[in-house]
């Protein structure tokens, strides 16, 4: 059996503050005791480090999302069979991003892809989950200016992180130009996490698949759909003019 192991430095004892276990496990100090009184490092210990080497990626979640929730709008107002099927992803979040498992949002501007992809990354967070969340034209800028610097991290080091970090959101794919090095970027980190299991949320514009892989590979769109299945429809008028009305 397993016990958490008090914390000295707890609140209790001088006033400090001490996250709590993300996982319900220990005190918040990262250690579990066992019955022969040896301690033992709880779970959340690889996650804390996980959500260190994340931390400056991207945008983290931006202040209008901060408070996204299914009982807020836009997403109230979204389909409910839609709202059922996210909210059964963020209900077992810990299990689908262990598995690697992810979301793809696909519709017209203002449907409330964004919203809902921010709630699902707003959830693996709350479960301790690294979280790097990219527009899709900042994540290429970012990737573009290491070959610039004389200093700092180097492509590999990016690659790496965004290959690792548990969870990748990428927000409007295929708004970007369309080269060959755009497609052979876009195409190496979604490769490389599909090959390590690793989840993926996307919203992207376009809902036909052919289209999108003429936008982005072929080759990308099939390793998206086998990591998140097939696009997820968001359709209907744009809500963010609806609700100045």
């Amino acid at each position: 059996m397993l016990r958490p192991v008090p914390d000295p430095d707890s609140e209790d004892s001088d006033g400090l503050h001490r996250p709590a276990c993300v996982l319900g496990l220990c005190e918040g100090n990262g250690f579990i005791l066992r019955d022969d009184g040896e301690a033992v490092a709880c779970e959340c210990r690889d996650r804390l480090i996980g959500r260190g080497i994340s931390r400056g990626m991207g945008t983290g979640i931006p202040k209008r999302f901060r408070e996204v929730s299914f009982a807020r709008k836009p997403i109230c107002d979204l389909d409910p069979l839609v709202l059922r099927h996210v909210r059964t992803f963020v209900e077992q979040i810990d299990e689908r991003v262990a598995k690697g498992r992810g979301l793809w949002f696909a519709g017209d501007v203002g449907t409330g892809k964004t919203s809902l992809a921010m709630l699902v990354s707003r959830a693996a967070e709350q479960k301790g989950r690294s979280v790097a969340i990219y527009p899709v034209t900042r994540l290429l800028a970012e990737i573009k200016d290491t070959y610039d610097r004389e200093s700092g991290p180097s492509y590999m080091s990016l690659f790496e992180r965004l290959c690792s970090v548990d969870l990748l959101h990428l927000d409007d794919l295929g708004a970007e130009n369309r080269t060959e090095w755009v497609l052979e970027q876009l195409y190496s980190i979604v490769n490389e996490r599909w090959q390590d299991e690793r989840s993926i949320v996307v919203t992207t514009n376009n809902v036909d698949l052919d289209k999108l892989r003429t936008e982005i590979g072929g080759r990308t769109v099939s390793r998206l759909v086998e990591i998140c299945g097939n696009p997820i429809p968001l359709m209907g008028p744009d809500l963010r003019l609806a609700s100045e009305t």
